[in-house]
């Protein structure tokens, strides 16, 4: 999956089609199966987003242990390859599986 993962955050536009195409789907589900508002879901979802990217964020971190490429100011915890755009499609995709589940309790709860 990290090849995979490496291919689709290859750019920021292309990580951000992904992202996008993702969230169209998982809205679209939504809207369609669950009745809810384009709004709604995508308030929900936004909640779900950001919730889970700082789950997501700290996940395979490694700090810099080459002296001369630390700058003075920086962090000596910052990780030298933080690889954001990879934990946005992760955290998109997780998302979408979490917000799709939680759906379906809400509606089973009659929420």
């Amino acid at each position: 999956m990290g090849a995979f993962l490496q291919t689709l955050a290859a750019s920021t536009p292309r990580t951000l089609a992904v992202i996008a195409g993702v969230l169209a789907g998982v809205v679209v589900l939504a809207v369609n199966l669950f009745k809810l508002t384009v709004f709604g879901s995508l308030a929900l979802y936004f909640v779900v987003w950001w919730t889970l990217l700082f789950v997501i964020l700290p996940l395979r971190n490694q700090v810099e242990n080459d002296p001369s490429l630390i700058v003075p100011g920086q962090d000596p915890g910052a990780p030298a390859a933080p690889r954001l755009r990879e934990k946005a499609i992760l955290t998109t995709l997780l998302s979408s599986v979490v917000f799709l589940a939680a759906i379906q309790v809400f509606e089973l709860a009659g929420l």
